[in-house]
């Protein structure tokens, strides 16, 4: 893809990297809030039933949620340890087959000790596609293969179209038996963190699109790249905000896809307010993967429009499409 199509979010990227070296404190703070942020997205596109607030408890405090089934926990603390794990690997050697045995052993390993971190012996099938995945016997070939094309094209194509190929061509060759989107987002952001960017959060609203995208392009790599370029700048955008940062770019194309962004963030809020009426703010957060902060500002956004309206008391009442 040509790099003007990646305009926005390298204006991003240098106001982030403008903000660089972060005080020792701030980078441990956004590490770990994107440890929380990263593995619950990552793991309710997949079904987990943990909500953020659950996520965080789980991963930072060690404690089990009542009623959630063992599954869903040990998902959560894996997938934080394959993301800590990462920052061992955003050095110049190539990430080798063995970097990403491990990512996957780490995850899977609570799981399921005899199948993490081994290439899968058996077929496996994506659910909800008709891609037909290689067989078990072609998969250790097919990873040394995507092993040395992941080290031919770093630093050789935009950072955001080669995080979203090693996405792409990792899940086309699903390796593991269980796992591959979960080790497929964390190996795009691991591309993404090797180049000196911030990560691509996929929040659990967007999974329909992410999915479509991501069937289409074994034919037409292109929405899938877009799509993966749009949430890298909304999870840029968000850290310019927490850093206390403005948003607001020069030039009316930019400035106009940073509106849309915007209003399409509003416009999902609405629609979940629509089919989960009486929520509060911070449940609201959960379900479309924004901070609470932003939420609030979306909220503040649909009132003034007069689409949404807070009934009941402060403390337990909740938003209400009008």
């Amino acid at each position: 893809m040509k790099k003007s199509e990646f305009r926005e979010c390298d204006i991003y990227a240098a106001r982030i990297a403008a903000l660089r070296p972060f005080p020792k404190e701030t980078l441990k703070s956004l590490r770990e809030y994107y440890r929380v942020g990263l593995t619950y997205t990552s793991n309710a596109l997949e079904g987990n039933s943990l909500t953020e607030s659950e996520t965080k408890v789980v991963i930072e405090d060690g404690l089990t949620i009542g009623g959630k089934p063992l599954k869903d926990v040990y998902e959560a603390t894996g997938h934080a340890k394959a993301y800590d794990f990462l920052y061992k690997l955003t050095k110049d050697e190539p990430v080798a087959e063995d970097d990403i045995l491990k990512i996957h052993r780490l995850f899977y390993g609570q799981i399921d000790k005899d199948n993490a971190g081994v290439w899968r012996k058996v077929r496996v099938f994506i659910s909800g596609s008709h891609r037909v995945l290689p067989v078990p016997e072609k998969v250790p070939v097919l990873m040394a293969e995507f092993a040395r094309w992941m080290a031919a094209n770093e630093g050789r194509l935009h950072p955001v179209e080669f995080a979203a190929l090693v996405h792409q061509k990792f899940v086309y060759i699903h390796p593991f038996v269980d796992g591959n989107g979960r080790v497929a987002r964390l190996l795009m952001n691991l591309a993404l963190l090797r180049a000196g960017w911030s990560l691509a959060i996929i929040p659990p609203i967007c999974r329909h699109e992410y999915i479509a995208t991501l069937d289409k392009a074994g034919r037409t790599p292109a929405p899938f790249v877009r799509f993966i370029s749009d949430r890298v700048c909304e999870t840029q955008k968000e850290l310019l905000r927490l850093m206390g940062q403005s948003i607001a770019l020069d030039g009316e194309g930019v400035k106009r896809a940073n509106d849309e962004g915007v209003n399409e963030g509003v416009n999902a809020l609405l629609n979940v307010i629509a089919t989960y009426p009486g929520k509060r703010a911070n449940e609201l957060a959960t379900l479309i993967g924004k901070s609470v902060q932003t939420v609030e500002r979306y909220v503040r956004t649909l009132k003034d429009s007069g689409k949404i309206e807070f009934r009941g008391a402060p403390k337990n009442g909740g938003y209400f499409a009008i």
